[in-house]
């Protein structure tokens, strides 16, 4: 980037990004108001109990990635489907490098039958089944971007169907739906998102993936069969877009859309599985699950978390 450049970004977008994130958390006094709520539900989280009802059936299995800095949020997510599921809910929880000893055995004891694959385990998998030589985009990905290790560290050289779900959920109805892909996993299962975030050009992704991709697909919830993912192709796509358009947040999920492209797949019901909730249902919590993206993280660490522990009374 050119001096000029360097100096209108930090004069001009930068402030103005700044400025627009403040006005969207709700101003200075909201966003210090969602700071102490994170900062309490962090204490609450340690005070979580299993859930004490006897359940059976086939376990409901989630799989997610998660570390120091996110701990709580998923011990909230899988206590909060605990909740309402009449099955079982077991955890496979994927250390991100920074997740304690301690922390991983409370996360194990929150969901009796629960397990963590250390990274040094995923790391061995790697070096095997994805050596640098020959994966180079990928390997460069898995370091510097985590978000792709949700979809190489459960599938990697593990066949089986996968839930894998974001850390930033809460369920506060029966999951009616992902109860019934569990029992019968039969094809991919996504979430909708509140917009289309791909992150790179509709030309660039159709043409990498050959077909139309489906609009607003969201991996907060993404249920992939590990053997038929194919690693030298998922390598080709990340290096054709990044090579085209630069590295991107959204690389992860618009890998999984290209992968996904043209597939009959299991749609999370939008108006149950809510991506990005506002006001009424973010104050209402109607709806079966929301996932709190962006600024709706205010209401999730003002209000909801506590909503969950409540209802555990």
């Amino acid at each position: 980037m050119s001096f000029a450049g360097r100096a209108l970004y930090h004069t001009w977008h930068r402030p103005k990004g700044w400025l627009q994130d403040l006005i969207a958390d709700g101003g200075p006094w909201e966003r210090k108001r969602t700071h102490r709520g994170r900062e309490a539900m962090r204490q609450a989280a340690h005070q979580l109990k299993p859930d004490q009802m006897t359940k059976s059936g086939l376990p409901l299995t989630v799989h997610f990635l998660t570390g120091e800095r996110f701990w709580d949020m998923s011990a909230f997510c899988l206590r909060s489907l605990q909740q309402h599921s009449e099955r079982p809910v077991q955890a496979v929880v994927y250390d991100d490098g920074t997740l304690s000893a301690a922390t991983g055995e409370f996360l194990c004891a929150l969901a009796p039958g629960s397990k963590i694959v250390p990274l040094s385990a995923t790391q061995e998998r790697l070096e095997s089944l994805l050596p640098g030589d020959r994966f180079p985009v990928l390997r460069d990905r898995w370091l510097h971007y985590p978000n792709i290790r949700k979809l190489t560290d459960p599938h990697l050289g593990v066949d089986g169907w996968k839930l894998v779900i974001d850390s930033d959920l809460l369920f506060f109805r029966r999951p009616t739906f992902l109860l019934d892909w569990t029992a019968r996993s039969d094809r991919p299962l996504h979430a909708v998102d509140c917009q289309t975030s791909y992150g790179y050009s509709r030309p660039l992704l159709e043409r990498v993936a050959g077909r139309p991709l489906a609009e607003r697909l969201n991996v907060g919830l993404c249920g992939l069969q590990g053997e038929t993912l194919d690693w030298e192709r998922i390598e080709w796509i990340c290096r054709e877009l990044i090579n085209a358009e630069g590295t991107n947040y959204y690389l992860e999920q618009a890998v999984v859309a290209v992968l996904l492209a043209g597939q009959d797949c299991a749609v999370a019901p939008a108006d149950d599985y809510i991506t990005l909730p506002r006001p009424p249902e973010v104050n209402a919590c109607q709806a079966v699950m929301h996932h709190y993206v962006a600024n709706s993280k205010r209401w999730y660490f003002q209000h909801n978390w506590r909503r969950v522990l409540q209802s555990m009374d």
